[in-house]
């Protein structure tokens, strides 16, 4: 006899400015009913990354050192030379795109000669060419995590979000007659709609666990002082008396990972306001001074936002071009943008390269936690697509050819992962974000930016030197 009562897959726990989205649970599986036609059915996310500058390994001494892309093409490569090192326990799991070109990002006309910095970011996820003012009239196009978005945003609270860890606050124009807008985000809704990115940890944990609720409402319950899970305890006590054991576990483990959270960016908003010296006295209250903890809360915030469905969508904008700031973590002191103007000397690049190595080493972080969230029959990191790349080639001399790019996930299953594609001379970036539209992100799109072929991204042959 089956007694199991069913929950709704949009079962959300309310409280005053409270919204809390649920994980999948089994008590959300119909009983006799087909997996795949159930709430447990696979559905694809997107987490976009860009990391600005480029990569040592797009000089002619990193091509010869590999210290991007490794020496083989196809299924067994070798990632210990190059900046992917760190990303070995997950090498099945990753897909390498080596030699692309993205041209858009390239001077058209006299004017925007040297604007490279000022122009890129744009360009990334739209791999469009922006139109070149400092008033209002910017354009560029839309971006592909929109494109995924205006697709699939209706069946989620929150259509997408946008994360960033650099000051992104700048108006007006910047420099080469570029407005900031083009490097203050990389998501465009529309050629003429770039979209702001939250850089506080505290605003994105406020939006996910705070649809619909007013900006006093959440001002009340950090006032407080609180958990926001002191606002649902009635609500989460009467839906655990309708769960089964297994189910009774998962919430609990899901409560405990929004709590963790809550905890460490309560604690960063207490080290900020204690008086305490700040590496970033500018910054919002409750961004942290270390670069790999802010990285990682706005990782555990994707993960969190996956695993209850609020929003399948993400663009993370790892750096800003022009940015001076030292990762001391990386075993390098010089300043991000000195270091990427490295003169193509041996000793610079190299430091470069262990920079890029240190800003790729965060992502495992991030794929790990995806992999441990269970997702229907399988987990996270099955049913997302990530990509990491940069829209810039050799820093040096502001190129945007071969440039860095990698794709974790396995996109619901149509990503094999644990290959290395090297493309011809010549291939736009854009080919790969096309394959990603028609494959696993689902998306009608016949064209994308410059592209001119869907790339095989399954397709690669036998191990081969490239």
């Amino acid at each position: 006899m089956i007694t199991k009562k069913q929950v709704s897959r949009r079962t959300v726990l309310r409280g005053m400015g409270v919204t809390m989205a649920l994980p999948l649970l089994e008590a959300m599986v119909p009983a006799g009913t087909a997996f795949a036609k159930t709430a447990a059915a696979r559905k694809v996310r997107f987490s976009a990354i860009e990391m600005v500058h480029g990569a040592a390994g797009s000089t002619k001494i990193g091509i010869e050192k590999n210290m991007w892309s490794p020496a083989q093409v196809g299924h067994s490569f070798d990632l210990t030379p190059t900046s992917l090192k760190s990303l070995e326990a997950f090498k099945n799991d990753i897909t390498i795109v080596s030699n692309t070109d993205v041209k858009n990002a390239e001077a058209f006309e006299l004017p925007e000669i040297g604007a490279d910095h000022f122009r890129s970011s744009a360009v990334f996820l739209t791999q469009m060419h922006p139109f070149q003012t400092q008033g209002s009239n910017v354009r560029a196009g839309t971006s592909i995590d929109q494109f995924f978005a205006q697709k699939y945003g209706q069946d989620t609270p929150i259509p997408s979000m946008q994360l960033c860890i650099e000051n992104v606050d700048q108006a007006g124009g910047c420099a080469y007659g570029y407005s900031c807008v083009y490097t203050d985000t990389i998501s465009w809704s529309s050629p003429t709609k770039p979209l702001p990115m939250v850089r506080d940890p505290r605003a994105a944990f406020d939006q996910l666990f705070g649809v619909g609720a007013t900006p006093e409402e959440r001002a009340a319950i950090r006032r407080a002082d609180r958990s926001i899970l002191d606002w649902i305890t009635g609500e989460v006590g009467r839906l655990k008396s309708e769960l089964g054991a297994g189910d009774r576990a998962r919430l609990a483990d899901y409560l405990e990972n929004v709590r963790e959270i809550e905890r460490r960016i309560q604690k960063v908003e207490a080290y900020n306001s204690s008086g305490e010296p700040r590496e970033m006295p500018e910054a919002p209250m409750g961004v942290p001074d270390s670069f790999s903890e802010h990285v990682k809360l706005m990782f555990d915030l994707q993960v969190l936002a996956f695993q209850s469905d609020t929003t399948r969508a993400f663009s993370f904008k790892l750096g800003r071009d022009g940015s001076s700031r030292v990762y001391p973590q990386s075993g390098v002191n010089l300043p991000f943008h000195p270091a990427s103007h490295h003169g193509d000397r041996e000793d610079r690049v190299t430091q470069f390269a262990k920079i890029n190595e240190y800003h790729v080493s965060l992502v495992p972080y991030f794929l790990k936690k995806l992999k441990d969230t269970p997702d229907g029959e399988g987990n996270l990191l099955e049913n997302t697509v990530v990509i990491y790349g940069s829209p810039m080639g050799n820093s040096n001399v502001h190129n945007h050819k071969r440039c860095p790019l990698f794709i974790a996930g396995h996109g619901g299953g149509q990503l094999k992962g644990g290959v290395h594609i090297k493309t011809p001379d010549g291939t736009p970036m854009a080919n790969v974000f096309l394959a990603l539209a028609q494959g696993p992100l689902g998306l009608d799109l016949k064209t994308f930016g410059d592209s001119t072929a869907a790339l095989d991204l399954n397709g690669a042959p036998d191990t081969t030197v490239a």
